[in-house]
C-alpha cells in the first residue's frame, strides 16, 4: 500500500520559489506582490500540491471567504432563484455563500443576522423583511452589509440594490385600472409587525390617485398557505375582479384557489404578480408580472459586497427600475 502523501507546507513553496513564507502568503492572496510573482507562486503551489488550510488562512488574513446571504423566505421561488444566482456569482469570485432562511419571520431574521456576524462572515447580503429594524445600523458598523429591495434604517449599509417600488406598484395598478378593474385585492407577505414596507405604502397612495378600491391582505409565500388565503378572499360574494400579488409565489396560490373554486383567469379574476419568476411564463394562462431583472440584481449585489470586502467600494446605491410583462392572466372584468 502506498504511503499517503503529506500535505505540502508553505515553507516548501517558499523554498521552491526562493521567497520568504510571508511573501508566498501575500502572493497567494494576490496582495503586496507583482502579478509575475503571484503567477510563479501559484504554479509552484499547484506543482507541490499545496493548499492553504482554511482556518489558518482565515487567521492569517482576517477573512473567512464566506458571505452571509440572509433570505426573507425561501418558500418564495424568486428568492430561491436569487440565492442560487448569488451563490454562483460569489463562487466565481472565490467566495462562498452561507445561505440562511428567516422563514418570513422578522424576529428570526434579526437573530440570524446576529449569528452570521458572530460567525465572522466577511460580509452580509440581505433582502430584509423589516428594513426599519435598528439592528441593521449596528451590524453595518462591524461588517459590510448590502441590502436588496429596500434601503436599511440608519443609512449605514455599505451598499444598496433598491427597487423603485413606487414605479412597480404604479405599473401594475395602472394596468389593471386601464383594463376597467376598480376593486383590487393586494396580497402582501408583509406582516402586521412590519407595516411600513415601501411597496405596501405606495399601494394606498396609488389606489387613491387612480380611484381604485383596494384591500391589503397578508398572504404567506408558501403555496399551501397562499392558496388557503386566496380561497377565502375569492369565495366571498364581494370578491375582487383583480388581484395584485407582491410575489409570484403568492400568485401561484391564487391560481390554485381559482381552480378549486371553478373560477376562470382572467375571465372571473385577473391576476398580476411582482417578480417575473421563470415559471410564471409557463402557467396557464401565463402570468402578467413586474420584472426586476434578477441577473442584474445578482451582479450588482455581489459586486458591491465584494468591492467593500476588498477595500475598493464604488457606487454604493443601485436603483433597479421595473418593467411590466403583460401576459394573458389580466383582462377586462366581467360586466
Amino acid at each position: 500500500m502506498s504511503e499517503k502523501r503529506k500535505r505540502a507546507t508553505i515553507r516548501e513553496v517558499a523554498r521552491a520559489t526562493g521567497l520568504s513564507p510571508a511573501a508566498v502568503s501575500y502572493a497567494l492572496r494576490g496582495i503586496q506582490t507583482s502579478e509575475e510573482t503571484q503567477e510563479r507562486v501559484r504554479a509552484a503551489a499547484e506543482e507541490l500540491g499545496y493548499e492553504a488550510h482554511p482556518i489558518a488562512r482565515a487567521l492569517a488574513s482576517g477573512r473567512t471567504d464566506q458571505v452571509g446571504l440572509l433570505c426573507g423566505s425561501l418558500e418564495d421561488y424568486w428568492q430561491q432563484s436569487l440565492a442560487v444566482g448569488i451563490g454562483r456569482a460569489l463562487l466565481a469570485r472565490d467566495r462562498y455563500a452561507l445561505i440562511v432562511d428567516a422563514g418570513g419571520d422578522p424576529e428570526r431574521e434579526l437573530a440570524l443576522a446576529r449569528r452570521l456576524r458572530d460567525q465572522r462572515v466577511d460580509g452580509l447580503i440581505v433582502q430584509p423583511l423589516d428594513p426599519s429594524a435598528a439592528l441593521w445600523s449596528e451590524l453595518a458598523g462591524t461588517i459590510p452589509v448590502v441590502s436588496i429591495g429596500d434601503a436599511l434604517r440608519g443609512g449605514r449599509a455599505q451598499g444598496e440594490v433598491v427597487f423603485d417600488n413606487r414605479r412597480g406598484v404604479t405599473l401594475a395598478l395602472e394596468h389593471l385600472r386601464d383594463l376597467g378593474h376598480r376593486r383590487v385585492t393586494v396580497f402582501t407577505p408583509t406582516r402586521a409587525s412590519t407595516p411600513d414596507r415601501p411597496a405596501d405604502v405606495h399601494v394606498n397612495a396609488e389606489a387613491e390617485r387612480l380611484g381604485l378600491r383596494v384591500g391589503l391582505v397578508v398572504a404567506p409565500q408558501a403555496l399551501a398557505e397562499a392558496t388557503e388565503v386566496a380561497t377565502r378572499v375569492l369565495s366571498s360574494p364581494d370578491r375582487p375582479s383583480a388581484v395584485f400579488c407582491f410575489a409570484d409565489s403568492i400568485a401561484y396560490g391564487v391560481y390554485a384557489a381559482t381552480r378549486e373554486l371553478g373560477l376562470a383567469v382572467p375571465g372571473d379574476v385577473a391576476v398580476c404578480g411582482y417578480d417575473d419568476h421563470p415559471m410564471s411564463a409557463l402557467l396557464t394562462p401565463p402570468l402578467t408580472t413586474v420584472d426586476w431583472d434578477i441577473d442584474g440584481i445578482v451582479h450588482s449585489a455581489v459586486r458591491l459586497v465584494v468591492d467593500v470586502i476588498d477595500g475598493k467600494p464604488r457606487k454604493r446605491r443601485v436603483v433597479r427600475e421595473p418593467s411590466l410583462r403583460i401576459r394573458a392572466s389580466t383582462g377586462d372584468p366581467v360586466r
